[in-house]
């Protein structure tokens, strides 16, 4: 039969379909350094919020009675709560890339390709070495004072940024 053509009528659709390449340069504006300093100030804010009772327990503290009950007490809650805050941190660092701080914001830490930043590259690189070079004698206060002054340069990243191949954008 010349000219019939067979039609399935259960064959996938021909249509071409155009996706539009996502606009990086929209979505991965880096982070102003001032937003970035003040994110870091809310995070430690907490932390020493959640370190108050263990300093006033110490403060407390007199070696001839012991640190007594209450001393006890304060340190253990300053402990669960410290527990707490880094089980919240890595909930919302896995999941958003984000801390507190940066969520209050309005900034997350990516890779610099825009994918998510995985929590095990994040503790491991981001915070885990840099903290072991700025333990090496006389060569980790250098590196403890060049990594957040590397914020100066024209990406706007620090050290611990560029050794985890992260960067901190604006959401």
């Amino acid at each position: 039969m010349e000219g019939f053509e067979y039609r399935n009528p259960y064959a996938a659709p021909t249509a071409q379909v155009v996706v539009a390449p996502p606009d990086h340069d929209a979505a991965m504006e880096p982070a102003d350094r001032g937003r970035r300093l003040l994110a870091y100030l809310i995070d430690f804010g907490i932390y020493l919020a959640a370190m108050l009772p263990a300093i006033v327990g110490l403060l407390r503290f007199r070696p001839e009675r012991g640190i007594g009950a209450l001393g006890g007490s304060l340190l253990m809650f300053s402990l669960v709560c410290l527990i707490a805050l880094f089980v919240y941190w890595c909930v919302l660092m896995h999941r958003d890339g984000q801390s507190i701080g940066k969520r209050v914001m309005g900034m997350r830490i990516v890779r610099t390709d825009g994918s998510r930043a995985g929590l095990g590259r994040m503790i491991v690189l981001r915070y885990f070495v840099p903290g072991l070079i700025g333990a090496i004698p006389y060569v980790g206060w250098v590196f403890s004072l060049a990594n957040p002054l590397w914020i100066f340069g024209e990406e706007r990243r620090c050290l611990h940024d560029l050794i985890c191949d992260t960067m901190v954008v604006n959401v």
